[in-house]
């Protein structure tokens, strides 16, 4: 397992919620909600992050803590 870069992370945003995103294994979850209290994880493939809305996980409330 590979940590991105602090300074590529800073730099992304959700692209559903725009919050920002933590590094979280290979996933970036992101630190906000959407109106409806949903968060969202996005794979890391191979060092890459896959940043697509329709490739997000949605995350119970509870998972974020």
């Amino acid at each position: 397992m590979s940590n991105l870069p602090a300074q590529l992370i800073a730099q992304l945003r959700c692209p559903i919620t725009g919050s920002i995103l933590e590094q979280r294994g290979q996933q970036l979850i992101s630190v906000g909600t959407s109106p409806a209290g949903e968060s969202y994880a996005y794979p890391i493939v191979e060092g890459i992050p896959v940043m697509l809305a329709n490739e997000a996980e949605t995350l119970d409330a509870g998972i974020q803590d």
